[in-house]
C-alpha cells in the first residue's frame, strides 16, 4: 500500500479545518494542480479524524478524498470516521440497539457539526460514508507504521488474517455493536487507544465537558510505577490519583510498544506545546488544530529514528470559522 522507499508527509487530525490544511500543504511544498493538491516527489498520509468539530468538514473531506483518488495521499480511519459509520449503520438483530452507535445526546453532540454541514448534500454524505470503508485501520510499511490511536501488534495480527489490507466492511462495523466482540475491541483499541478505570469509583469531567470514569493511558512505558506515569490525555489526573501506585495486575495489563520497533505515527490525543517525538520511534501528530492549536506534519524520508527538526506545523491563532 505504501512504497517504503518513498518520502512521506504524515499529517495529524484535521477535524474540518480545510483552510488550515491548505496552509500546511502549501508549507510542505504541495501545489494545487487540476483541482488536487500534489507534490512532485512526496505523498501525504493522513492519520484519520478528518471530520467533526471544525467549520469546513465537507471541504476537508473533498480535499483529502481527491488527493487519495489521485494517488497523492493515503488516509487511515480515525475514531470519528468509525463513529459516523456506526451512527449510520443499523445494529444487527439481537444486539439491543437500533444503530451500531446509539443516537444518544452525547453521541449526537460529537457528530452534529458534520451532519449540519451535509444537511443539503445528502448524496455527498452517502458517498463519503462508503469511502470511509476504504480507509484502513492501520498501515504497516515495514520501516514505519501508522494507526490512529494505538498499535496493538497481537490484535492487528488477528485483524490482518481477516482483512489483510486493514479495511473492514459493513458486517464488521455491525459486529462492533456487540460489546466485547472482536470488532468492538479492534475499533476501540486501534482508534481510541488504551485506558484504565479511575480508582474508587471516581469520575472526571474533561475539558470537552464529558464526564468519564476512565483515563487514557500510555502504551509504551517500560516500567511505570504510578497512575501518573501512564496518563496520556490533555486533562491531568487529580494529584492523589496520580500518586496512586499501580498494582502488579494493572502493570501486567498495560500494552508496551517497544523502543526497538519500527517508527510509529498516531493522532488522536490532543497534544499541546511544541511538536516533538514522544520517543525516538513514536510521534503523536494531533496538536488540537480545531481548538486553536497546531496542524502538524512529520516529513519522513529514510530515517529509522525520529528527527525533531522534521516536524512542520501551522499555528491556528483563532478559530478557522473566523479566518
Amino acid at each position: 500500500m505504501l512504497d517504503p522507499a518513498r518520502s512521506y508527509d504524515l499529517i495529524g487530525d484535521v477535524h474540518g479545518c480545510a483552510h488550515t490544511l491548505e496552509h500546511l500543504l502549501d508549507r510542505l511544498g504541495y501545489h494545487k494542480l487540476g483541482g488536487v493538491w500534489r507534490h512532485p516527489s512526496r505523498m501525504a498520509v493522513f492519520l484519520g479524524d478528518v471530520i467533526d468539530r471544525g467549520p469546513r468538514i465537507r471541504e476537508a473531506l473533498h480535499l483529502v478524498h481527491d488527493m487519495v483518488e489521485a494517488g497523492q495521499a493515503l488516509c487511515i480511519m480515525g475514531n470519528h470516521e468509525f463513529n459516523a459509520l456506526g451512527w449510520s449503520t443499523p445494529a444487527p438483530p439481537g444486539s439491543g440497539k437500533q444503530y451500531v452507535r446509539e443516537h444518544t445526546p452525547r453521541h449526537a453532540r460529537l457528530i452534529d457539526e458534520t451532519l449540519s454541514q451535509f444537511a443539503h448534500h445528502p448524496g455527498d454524505w452517502h458517498d463519503f460514508l462508503q469511502w470511509f470503508y476504504e480507509m484502513p485501520l492501520f498501515v504497516d510499511a515495514g520501516r514505519f507504521r501508522v494507526v490512529h490511536a494505538c498499535w496493538d501488534g497481537a490484535l492487528i495480527d488477528l485483524l490482518r488474517r481477516q482483512h489483510p489490507d486493514g479495511c473492514v466492511d459493513e458486517h464488521f462495523v455491525q459486529a462492533a455493536a456487540v460489546s466485547g466482540s472482536f470488532a468492538c475491541m479492534a475499533f476501540d483499541r486501534l482508534l481510541r487507544g488504551t485506558d484504565m478505570r479511575l480508582p474508587h469509583g471516581l469520575t472526571m469531567t474533561s475539558g470537552d465537558g464529558l464526564t468519564r470514569s476512565f483515563f487514557r493511558t500510555k502504551f509504551w512505558e517500560d516500567d511505570p510505577q504510578t497512575y501518573g506515569d501512564i496518563v496520556f490525555q490533555p486533562d491531568a489526573l487529580p494529584e492523589p490519583v496520580a500518586k496512586t501506585p499501580l498494582t502488579p495486575v494493572e502493570k501486567n495489563t498495560l500494552l508496551r510498544y517497544g523502543i526497538d520497533e519500527p517508527l510509529l505515527f498516531v493522532g488522536h490525543y490532543w497534544r499541546s506545546g511544541k511538536p516533538a517525538p514522544i520517543r525516538q520511534n513514536l510521534a503523536c501528530l494531533d496538536y488540537s488544530a480545531v481548538l486553536c492549536g497546531k496542524l502538524v506534519a512529520y516529513r519522513l524520508d529514510q530515517e529509522t529514528r525520529l528527527d525533531p527538526r522534521k516536524f512542520v506545523w501551522v499555528d491556528v491563532e483563532r478559530p478557522e470559522a473566523l479566518q
